[in-house]
This record gives structure tokens, C-alpha cells and sequence, in this order.
């Protein structure tokens, strides 16, 4: 029996929870039969214990028992049986609460160990880096050394793993320049450290040197290395790591072709993209998804749509991600007709009371001009996000319902829902097209002192056009000269529009020289400038400058715009 249960500790099976039960209740029987029990056969049932903990996370969902009940009876019966002193036992017992995230009862069982090994450091700093506290682990680092114990390869990976868990990433690179012979575990644990502190260019130094050592990356190293190449936009790095992957992993390996879809789509190369997914034998929902991602990243949403097509003729289910995608594509279609079509699949699916995609369908009926309809829904949401709230009110902003909209965040606030910097943004923007000026104030001004959010350039620009829009040019002034963003053109311009509109050409005339001296290519100005003096009469000035307008050389950007006829889409 002894040797049977150390066999099935060792072993790693798919569905682990249901081996766990086996061998707690195999163990039992052990017990009930009168089977002598030793060190081993203990040690052996805490990993079995050790294993159950990680599995469920630290609790059994079941019945809120703490998933580590187990593992202390176990406790309890090698205190009772004689065995405290036995090292590879406490080492167990260690192990056993670590994974279950009881570092107290760790402590307690490491304090009373007689003598503790390397491995009992070990296990003490893997146990601090799965409840993310990276000080802690360092801390038990210092104490090994002053112990007179030299940290190994294990120790410094341990470690890493911490600090990377953290967010440490600077003692999370101190202790991978501690390995002498990184393995492609350690290679990937610094490099998602990065990745997760959005330090891309890091990721792609990193994976050369990696690839300088000879250190053979695996799908998660070149998924990790594709996706900064991607958010980076830089196509070069992507071609490397590309290239590297026929090395690394097979053609065929899904994982990797999603990420290099997203990343060719990213760069702008939506036509590389297509030969690689075309090119894979079998493809999964990701790979679909990043095709269809990727072609409306590039505006071609319309091919996006008929990507969605293809992948339902070939019986994938969509994914939320997948819906929310593709009811981008309607909105920016402005299509209301194929968004109705993917909201009738939406309930087909059972996703209609997800929040990501019902923030998504509201998003997409307000873009299509369907105002109520967005509310229809929103209201019979059971369940809402800050996002959902979001995009309802900034759905009325769009459709010129202000008063709606401003009604609507005073419910989000009365729901004690948490607004964000982009609902500001919304319902100050409602403010502002709506007139609702003093009321747009009072909202700028609760930001800080309120909820805690300093406004950014976008919350400037919203008030600052509400100010102009109203014609309180004044009150816009001050604001621009106490503001932090002054050298930024977007203010300028906005202000520049208002001054069109009250035909104050002063203003206008002193806006346009301020926004041509921070942003010399930008036709707005001229542009915004030459029609003020036209629609003054003044012609001769309007002339002058669209005259200087050609002699710098700027180039006014082209206008386009969609349209929805018999159910097609054309430009």
C-alpha cells in the first residue's frame, strides 16, 4: 500500500481532483484495516494533499471546507505517530501548506523543525511567491544565507518565480542574473515579467540573448516575444522571432500561429496573416479570432464579417471575445441590419446576459443611431459593469441625447457602480454637445474630489470645448493657463472650432498661430482659420491663408463616410 501510494503521488493525471478523493479514501481504508503507517506513506498523503490544494485553489468550492483539512488530519496523525522529527516528513508538511496558502501554518511547522535543509528554504520561498509577496521571499533568502546556506539553481528559480508573481521585477531580474544556466521555465518567467510591466523592448533583448545562449524557446517563449513584437508594432522582431518558431516548435502548433496572425495583423501585414491561417491544418476558435481581430484592427471589417461566416459554416463557437469583435465590425459598419443578425446568434449562443458582450451590443446599437434600443437591452441587463454603464451613457452622447446621458451617470453613481476615467469622458462629452455647461463643471470638478480620479488631457479637452462651445472664452482661458497640457494641439483645436462658431476671429487668429507653432503639419488650423474669415465676408484673408497652407507644403487630410443601402455597406 505504501509503495502504491508513492507511485500515485509521483503521478501527473489529467483529472487530478477525482485521483485525490481516490487516495484520501484509499488511505482511510489503510487506516481502518490496521496497515502500519510510516514516515513514507505519510509523506506520500501530503503530497496527495498538496496536489488537492492546488487544484482547488486554496478551498473546496463544494462545501467551503479549506482545501487543506486533509492535510492537517495528516498533521495531526504524524504528530500523534512520533514522526515530528523526521525532515523529509516536515518538509511535507511544508509543501502541503504552501500549496495550500496557509504560510502561518508554515511558519509554525518550520519554526519547530529541528534541523531544516535547503529544501525547507526552498519550499518556505515558493510558498511566499504563490500568495505574491516577493519582500517575504527575499527576506527567507537573507536568512538562509546568514544560516550558512548557499542558495541553489532551485533557490534562484523559486524566487524568480516570486518576484515575477509580484510585480518585483527588478529582484526579479537580480535573481535570474543568479542562474548560471537559465532553463527555457526560467527564460519564460522573466520574460512574462516584463511582458506584464508592458516593458516590451526588454521582452525582445531578452529573447535574443536567449537565443544567442542556445537556449531553444517553446510556444509560450515565442507567444510572449510575438505579442510585444506586436503591441511595439515592430515588423523586424516579429519576422525573428518568426523565423525562430520553424526552429522551435512545428508549423502546425496552434498556439504560436495566433500570435503570429495577431502579431503580421498588428504590423499592418493583414495579407501575411491570411497565408499563415489558410496554411494551418486544423485551427481553433483563437486562430479565428485573431484573423478576425486583425482584419478589423486594419479597417477591413467587412472581410472580418465574412471571416465570422466562414468560421460558424465550419461549426466553431464563437467565444465573447469572438462576438465582441465582430459587433466592432457592425458598429463601424454603422451595418444596424447584420448587427441585429450576430445579437439573434448572441441569444442563440446563451451569451446574452454576458457583460463583455452586452457592453458590446449596446456599443454597437448606439453607433448604429439605435439609442432606445441600446436602452431596451442595457435595461434588461441583469448584471452591469463599469463598461456597460460606460458605453450606454456615452451612447446618448453620441446621438446628441445629453440630458439622457447626464441622467444616466447620476443613476450609475446611485447604484454605487465606480465610475472610471472613461466614464468622465463620456458624460462630459454629452455635456458639452448638449449646452449642459454648468453642469459639465460640477461633474470636471468631483473627479478629484469625489472619486479620487485626476482629470486627464481628455477630461480638459471635454470641458474646454463645453466652455467654447458656449462662448465663455473667458472662463476656457483660465482653465488653459492653470491646466497641465498646455502644449497639447487637440485643446487648441477644439478651442479654434469654438471660435468659428462665435466668429471671434481674435481669438481665432491667436489659437491657429499657437496651434501651427506646436503641430506645423497639421491642415486644422489653416483650414478652421480660412473658413472663419469666409464666412465673415473676409475673402481676401481666407485666401491668404489657404495660400499658406500650399507654400508649407501640408496636406489636408481626405473625408470619408459609409452607407447603408438594401442591406449592403458601401463607401
Amino acid at each position: 500500500m505504501r509503495d502504491a501510494m508513492q507511485v500515485f503521488s509521483d503521478m501527473a493525471e489529467p483529472n487530478e481532483t477525482d485521483r485525490v478523493v481516490e487516495a484520501l479514501e484509499m488511505f482511510r481504508l489503510m487506516c481502518r484495516k490496521g496497515v502500519r503507517v510510516d514516515s513514507v506513506s505519510l509523506s506520500s498523503m501530503l503530497g496527495v494533499c498538496a496536489k488537492g490544494c492546488g487544484e482547488s485553489g486554496g478551498c473546496d468550492h463544494s462545501d467551503e471546507i479549506p482545501s487543506n483539512v486533509n492535510g492537517q488530519q495528516i498533521h495531526g496523525l504524524t504528530v500523534k505517530l512520533g514522526f515530528e522529527g523526521d525532515l523529509h516528513l516536515n518538509n511535507s508538511l511544508l509543501d502541503m501548506y504552501a500549496k495550500s496558502v496557509d504560510m502561518k501554518s508554515a511558519e509554525k511547522v518550520f519554526a519547530s523543525i529541528p534541523e531544516v535543509s535547503i529544501v525547507s528554504w526552498n519550499v518556505m520561498i515558493t510558498g511566499y511567491g504563490l500568495i505574491f509577496q516577493s519582500q517575504k521571499a527575499i527576506e527567507y533568502l537573507r536568512r538562509m544565507q546568514s544560516c550558512g546556506f548557499e542558495p541553489d539553481e532551485v533557490t534562484y528559480i523559486n524566487l524568480l518565480a516570486a518576484c515575477v508573481k509580484s510585480g518585483d521585477i527588478k529582484s526579479a531580474r537580480q535573481m535570474f542574473d543568479n542562474i548560471s544556466r537559465p532553463n527555457v521555465m526560467s527564460w519564460n518567467a522573466i520574460l512574462s515579467g516584463y511582458f506584464q510591466m508592458e516593458d516590451h523592448l526588454e521582452v525582445i533583448k531578452l529573447f535574443r540573448e536567449m537565443q544567442f545562449q542556445g537556449v531553444q524557446p517553446d510556444r509560450s517563449t515565442l507567444a510572449i516575444a510575438l505579442s510585444c513584437s506586436a503591441a511595439m508594432g515592430i515588423l523586424e522582431a516579429g519576422k525573428e522571432i518568426h523565423a525562430a518558431s520553424h526552429k522551435a516548435v512545428s508549423d502546425t502548433d496552434i498556439y504560436v500561429a495566433s500570435a503570429l496572425i495577431g502579431m503580421y495583423s498588428k504590423c499592418g501585414k493583414t495579407e501575411m496573416a491570411k497565408h499563415i491561417f489558410h496554411d494551418m491544418q486544423e485551427l481553433d476558435v483563437v486562430c479565428w479570432n485573431s484573423m478576425i481581430a486583425g482584419l478589423s484592427l486594419d479597417s477591413q471589417d467587412k472581410e472580418a464579417f465574412n471571416y465570422f461566416k466562414q468560421m460558424r459554416q465550419h461549426e466553431m463557437l464563437p467565444t465573447q471575445f469572438s462576438y465582441a469583435t465582430i459587433l466592432s465590425c457592425c458598429a463601424k459598419l454603422a451595418s444596424s441590419f447584420q448587427g441585429k443578425q450576430v445579437h439573434a446568434q448572441i441569444t442563440k449562443d446563451g451569451y446574452v446576459s454576458d457583460v463583455f458582450v452586452g457592453s458590446a451590443l449596446i456599443g454597437m446599437y448606439c453607433k448604429c443611431g439605435d439609442a432606445d434600443g441600446a436602452r431596451n437591452f442595457f435595461d434588461m441587463m441583469l448584471k452591469k459593469s463599469t463598461v456597460t454603464w460606460n458605453e450606454m451613457i456615452h451612447g446618448y452622447a453620441q446621438n446628441g441625447r445629453g440630458d439622457e446621458a447626464v441622467l444616466l451617470y447620476w443613476d450609475m453613481i446611485a447604484s454605487a457602480e465606480r465610475p472610471d476615467a472613461i466614464t468622465f469622458i463620456s458624460v462630459l462629452t454629452a455635456c458639452s454637445h448638449y449646452g449642459l455647461v454648468d453642469a459639465g463643471i460640477d461633474i470636471f470638478n468631483s473627479m478629484e474630489h469625489k472619486h479620487g480620479l485626476e482629470p486627464v488631457l481628455d477630461h480638459y479637452t471635454c470641458i474646454i470645448d463645453a466652455l467654447g462651445r458656449a462662448g465663455r472664452f473667458q472662463e476656457a482661458e483660465v482653465l488653459l493657463d492653470e491646466m497641465p497640457y498646455k502644449d497639447d494641439p487637440v485643446i487648441w483645436e477644439v478651442l479654434l472650432s469654438s471660435c468659428r462658431v462665435h466668429a471671434d476671429v481674435s481669438l481665432a487668429k491667436r489659437v491657429a498661430e499657437e496651434l501651427i507653432r506646436l503641430d506645423p503639419h497639421n491642415s486644422a488650423p489653416y483650414v478652421l482659420l480660412a473658413n472663419i474669415y469666409s464666412s465673415l465676408g473676409r475673402w481676401d484673408e481666407a485666401r491668404a491663408v489657404r495660400d499658406l497652407l500650399i507654400d508649407k507644403q501640408v496636406i489636408k487630410d481626405p473625408g470619408y463616410s459609409w452607407i447603408e443601402y438594401e442591406k449592403m455597406v458601401g463607401s
